[in-house]
């Protein structure tokens, strides 16, 4: 069986940027706080206590109190919210968008390593406490990325339309969706229990927030998850202060274009700022806030506002002010006593552009953490990996390399010129040295001649390899299927199947798998048989 393990560095599914983060370049100090080790935390710990003020806790705890009033909720998860009242308590945190029942795989995996990492805390620091927090995305509008999820090889969809936050969205229209899934679903014990907890979630709550913190407190109450919707007033008037330096003096914009100048001479930009990054919202509203000639506009919109009226509509309203992506991690880190956020690859690379803005507000810039990745495999895929002695480096390798690699292991004789090729490199050589004694026009023949018969071992090379592909069919197309079966569309697993497709056959010790395996502070690969 295959015994190897996999470093995210060597997956060859992380960005650059994520893969030096991860070996600690030096270049790269300079973007973010602390580094996430154990001992690390000993000093986020003081340095957070130290920059969070006390009477935030209690318009925390109050907020999550009233989200959940109408919520069955564990002993854990309100033993956590109360809590958090207490100097001692920290939260770690992870946010993810609202998608339909819960999207793809990787949103269990950012939950799970967001548990595992308090626990582990709480192990070090006993004298602290540690809460996880699940940051819901409701006020996003990309409605096109979260209305569907894949079951198996078949997209669940609904179909609706959505112009304002997502998490105010109504769920009417769901129960058809509903019905498209249990379809797929079939019968049995674990099939009629992820049809109820659809059912539950979707028919029985009127919006996607209220149904989405159903959901997730379903899956993972017991473990003390903590669900906080940023879309509520008392935890934007804790943000006031930040929004009116937005408005009026734009710092983000100025801090993050420094540093994006800085990454783009060595890595992609994942996001870039905009001049004023908040949005105006309403139900059915989400526009940006434009500053032109002097006045503040709602893009797309009539409506407008001077300097003096939209201060005093955000002293009056603040929660029609809605942070973007490079404001919303400062907006976590104001309401939150957090010492860390966990997201994937692509989240953190954002999160590495900001910094700067956090130092200029005066705000802890939390450690952060790649999200534990998960490869889940089913015994008959770990057995049938075990006879075709795949390694999972083998298995995480691009196909046609893997094709290639194994063709010529399976062949009974070596299949790379690369001595033959060496020697003719040699021989013309030799061969240029006498045409630089004799007649200098001959070293364009000499090396085209070289370049001639390099190409023929070439052809050749590839003609046998293509030989060999056809005598070991059989074999390749196993691999072919095992390779397809576990990377979809030659991509992760956690970025296309939703769980539902591993609940169906493993139930409720899918998620105590996850927890009992998942370790946040190793970034390597965790491959899970089922």
């Amino acid at each position: 069986m295959p015994t190897d393990c996999i470093s995210y560095q060597k997956s060859g599914y992380f960005a650059k940027l994520i893969v030096d983060y991860l070996e600690e370049k030096p270049e790269l100090n300079m973007l973010y706080n602390r580094f996430p080790t154990l001992e690390n935390f000993k000093s986020q710990l003081e340095e957070k206590a130290q920059n969070y003020p006390p009477e935030n806790r209690a318009i925390l705890v109050e907020a999550l109190k009233y989200q959940y009033k109408d919520f069955e909720i564990s002993e854990e998860t309100q033993q956590n919210i109360s809590i958090l009242l207490h100097s001692k308590t920290f939260t770690v945190t992870t946010g993810h968008q609202l998608n339909l029942f819960t999207g793809p795989l990787y949103f269990l995996y950012k939950i799970v390593s967001t548990i595992t990492l308090c626990d582990t805390l709480k192990k070090e620091y006993p004298e602290h406490d540690f809460v996880p927090v699940y940051w819901m995305a409701t006020e996003d509008h990309d409605f096109e990325e979260i209305n569907y999820f894949n079951f198996k090889k078949v997209k669940i969809k609904w179909n609706a339309e959505s112009h304002g936050p997502v998490g105010r969205l109504s769920t009417a229209g769901l129960a058809s969706v509903l019905e498209a899934f249990a379809t797929e679903l079939g019968v049995g014990q674990n099939a009629d229990y992820l049809k109820k907890l659809f059912e539950n979630s979707y028919l029985k709550h009127d919006n996607l927030a209220d149904a989405t913190r159903y959901l997730a407190n379903e899956l993972f109450g017991k473990s003390g998850l903590v669900i906080l919707d940023g879309d509520n007033a008392s935890l934007k008037r804790l943000f006031v202060p930040y929004v009116r330096e937005e408005l009026l003096n734009k710092t983000s914009f100025q801090k993050v274009s420094e540093t994006n100048a800085i990454l783009e001479k060595n890595y992609p930009i994942q996001v870039n700022p905009r001049e004023i990054n908040l949005f105006y919202i309403e139900d059915t509203l989400r526009e940006r806030i434009i500053f032109e000639d002097g006045i503040y506009k709602i893009n797309s919109t009539q409506r407008t506002f001077s300097e003096k009226e939209i201060l005093e509509l955000l002293d009056k309203s603040p929660e029609k002010f809605s942070p973007n992506v490079i404001l919303r991690p400062l907006y976590e880190e104001v309401i939150l006593p957090n010492l860390c956020y966990i997201g994937g690859g692509g989240e953190i690379s954002y999160w590495l552009q900001l910094q700067s803005n956090f130092e200029s507000n005066n705000i802890t810039f939390p450690i952060l953490l790649v999200r534990n990745s998960v490869l889940l495999v089913s015994e008959k895929q770990f057995q049938k990996a075990d006879k075709l002695h795949l390694s999972w480096k083998d298995l995480f390798s691009n196909q046609q390399e893997l094709f290639n690699n194994k063709t010529k292991e399976f062949s009974a004789f070596t299949i790379d010129f690369s001595e033959q090729k060496e020697y003719l490199k040699h021989q013309f050589e030799k061969l240029t040295v006498i045409a630089l004694q004799t007649d200098k026009s001959f070293i364009g023949a000499v090396n085209a001649q070289q370049t001639k018969q390099i190409k023929g071992l070439e052809n050749l090379e590839k003609r046998l390899l293509k030989a060999e592909k056809r005598v070991h069919t059989e074999k390749l197309e196993q691999i072919l299927w095992l390779q397809n079966e576990l990377f979809p569309n030659q991509g992760l697993q956690e970025r296309k199947a939703n769980f539902s497709e591993f609940y169906l056959n493993d139930g409720s010790q899918l998620i105590d798998r996850l927890i009992n395996n998942l370790h946040p502070l190793e970034s390597n690969f965790s491959i899970i048989t089922l």
